[in-house]
């Protein structure tokens, strides 16, 4: 969310007052809607950039009917690649890791870009940000997050703090990065039940939330689109440094599968010094 909440920021500064002159398609798998079609964009002039979780939401007005807003979520190997001239060759569907193309009247615009085999960017074309059914279910606000709604969603549901953090229908924003960060920084073991936190535990909890991202968006306000994710890596304590020494302890820091991907934590910090099972190696021993 921290290095979303620096491209709204940065793409606010330089697309806001643009119109659009072209939106040209690179992989047709990246666009989930068919109408309106990224062509009834020319015309329009960006009038906002709004984040929405991890979503970047750029709202039109303008010539172009119905007003619509160009959403897009760029998932974990997508980015967005900034030109202060774009360059003059059309996209050719398939032949590069480009998704998309946005040109603006002043020559400007921008790439959205895709790495890897797993194609998960995702681009939607809509008249509110709300026809987009990931953003209508999104859940609070990390920086609305009071200790009572915090309380509250602790208690609903027993289950690991981990994957409470990470969903994106309860918190919005904060994902797998940041929720390594957050439980680090709260002395908190990942797959620590949610309804054992006590009153002090969840005020813990939330500090760590709203300190760990307020630090971040404050690192990545003012910064190129180009530096965000290097940026976000070097102030990683321990997410992404498996084998490293944790900057608090010395500890060594240790990963563990968790869902679909995997975490890291600091055993001496937060689970008191135990190592927490891999369930990927229990699964081979069998």
């Amino acid at each position: 969310m921290p290095e979303v909440e620096g491209l709204a920021q940065f793409l606010r500064e330089r697309a806001v007052g643009r119109a659009i002159t072209g939106v040209e398609v690179g992989a047709i798998s990246a666009l989930k809607t068919f109408s309106p079609a990224p062509t009834e964009l020319a015309g329009a002039t960006v009038t906002d950039v709004v984040r929405h979780g991890k979503w970047l939401d750029l709202a039109t007005g303008g010539e172009a009917a119905g007003d619509p807003h160009l959403v897009f979520h760029l998932a974990k190997a997508g980015w967005l690649r900034w030109y202060d001239a774009v360059p003059t060759s059309m996209l050719r569907p398939g032949k590069s890791p480009i998704a998309l193309r946005v040109r603006l009247d002043d020559g400007a615009g921008f790439d959205l870009t895709e790495a890897g085999t797993r194609k998960r960017l995702a681009v939607h074309i809509v008249e509110r940000p709300e026809d987009v059914p990931a953003i209508a279910t999104l859940g609070v606000e990390p920086a609305a997050l009071t200790l009572e709604a915090l309380q509250e969603l602790l208690a609903a549901k027993n289950q690991q703090v981990k994957g409470l953090l990470r969903a994106q229908s309860v918190i919005a924003g904060i994902g797998n990065a940041y929720s390594d960060e957050i439980l680090h920084a709260a002395r908190t073991s990942p797959f620590a039940l949610t309804k054992t936190f006590d009153e002090q535990d969840a005020a813990r909890l939330l500090t760590a939330i709203h300190e760990v991202l307020a630090s971040a968006v404050e690192q990545a306000a003012g910064r190129p689109a180009a530096e965000l994710k290097d940026s976000k890596r070097r102030s990683m304590k321990v997410h992404g440094r498996t084998g490293a020494a944790c900057p608090v302890c010395g500890d060594t820091v240790r990963e563990v599968s968790f869902a679909d991907s995997s975490l890291q934590y600091c055993p001496t910090c937060q689970t008191e010094g135990k190592i927490l099972a891999d369930r990927r190696m229990s699964k081979l021993l069998r």
